[in-house]
């Protein structure tokens, strides 16, 4: 058998596990102070305090320092060639934001070749990783044809397992919507779901209302496809009810929500992912995480790395974001931004550190997590751990 190498992390400061069986003790982030991590192959194998530690074959010490889960990023569009800086320029200078602009992006991805999509993810990926998240999902929905969203799924899928069918994004000009729907839900699905796990609809006036956004999420379902859904960014409508109602993991956005929303969602379980880089893009009001939370709703942040409305792939952007705009805790804000995504992902294996789960991890140049709050805009990222292996010198 070949030996599985192991890597001991001492020194830890505080150590945040997300590790329902240290809340007790550590509260919602399961905090261990004076900590110590060993990662063997993929996986965490030991956590406890660093004087406890067991021997490895590698060793870090961290300082001091703060370690943090790896972020579980579960929203984002990262299959696009273009660029629309000069949509935000405009948009920052009085002009609206609409849902028209995706369209631009559409005919740029169209005449990009596979070579150069793959490039393009290539580099946000990375850029991910170096800010600390080890987990993304990439959605399409930037081809909206048969050939372009299968490819771009294509590419995505060398990134990430989480790949999301999101043909309904908008639809096409020069299209009816029923041909279009059609379509969506007969070739370009077929299409698409071998490269996907997740299908999404963005259900929003401009784009897909409730009763196609249903037809959509039941075929993709017949197909395989677990549903997820765009609802509520724009203006108040009937999107998260729906999701509550199909019973999906998560919805997304939940910028608008009736006190029936905020009910449905409690009742249900359905995860509210909030983006509030969209926000901070667009100038659009955000979301009141303080309400969703105190109602018992499950939340998580995401980036929504998008050319749009959202071009920041930084997660600890979210978070502060979260926490100066949004009044989560700084601890409510990286539970969202770790184990809330991985929840909103299905995942159980990532987001967490505790023995058997995923080894991926984030040595901060801080002494606490509240520093990715309390020092916005700075890169305190000294390290980063992928299922097990160094993806940023420490």
């Amino acid at each position: 058998m070949t030996h599985q190498v192991s890597t001991v992390i001492t020194g830890i400061g505080e150590l945040a596990t997300n590790d329902p069986a240290r809340t007790e003790q550590g509260g919602l982030l399961g905090l261990v102070s004076d900590a110590a991590v060993v990662l063997e192959g993929s996986r965490v194998a030991w956590v406890g305090a660093s004087a406890d530690a067991p021997a490895a074959d590698v060793q870090v010490d961290a300082g001091g320092r703060a370690v943090v889960p790896g972020f579980v990023d579960s929203h984002s569009h990262l299959v696009f060639a273009g660029d629309r800086s000069a949509e935000f320029e405009a948009r920052m200078t009085g002009q609206p934001y609409t849902a028209g602009g995706i369209r631009t992006t559409v005919a740029r991805t169209r005449a990009a070749t596979d070579e150069q999509l793959t490039a393009h993810v290539a580099r946000l990926v990375a850029e991910m990783r170096a800010q600390g998240t080890t987990t993304v999902e990439i959605k399409s929905g930037y081809g909206l044809s048969v050939h372009d969203e299968a490819r771009s799924l294509a590419v995505a899928r060398q990134f990430t397992d989480e790949t999301t069918f999101l043909g309904a994004h908008v639809v096409p000009a020069g299209t009816a919507p029923e041909e279009y729907v059609d379509l969506v839900t007969g070739p370009m699905l077929a299409a698409a779901a071998p490269h996907a796990r997740w299908i999404d609809v963005f259900c929003e006036d401009g784009a897909f209302d409730v009763d196609q956004a249903r037809a959509i999420l039941a075929a993709g379902s017949d197909s395989g496809l677990r549903g997820r859904l765009h609802a509520n960014q724009l203006t108040y409508g009937g999107g998260v009810r729906l999701a509550c109602e199909l019973g999906l993991v998560a919805v997304d956005h939940c910028t608008f929500l009736s006190d029936d929303d905020v009910a449905a969602l409690a009742s249900s379980g359905t995860i509210a992912t909030l983006l509030p880089g969209v926000e901070f893009s667009t100038r659009q009001p955000y979301p009141d995480a303080r309400r969703l939370l105190d109602a018992g709703v499950r939340v998580a942040l995401a980036s929504d790395c998008n050319p749009g409305s959202c071009f920041t792939s930084s997660m600890a952007l979210c978070i502060a974001l979260a926490v100066r705009e949004m009044r989560m805790s700084p601890a409510e804000a990286l539970h969202a931004a770790t184990a809330g995504g991985a929840a909103a992902l299905d995942r159980d294996d990532v987001g967490v550190l505790a023995p058997g789960t995923s080894a991926d991890l984030v040595l901060l140049d801080a002494p606490s997590y509240v520093h990715l709050a309390y020092r916005p805009g700075v890169p305190l990222v000294a390290g980063v751990w992928q299922a097990g292996r160094p993806a940023l010198a420490g």
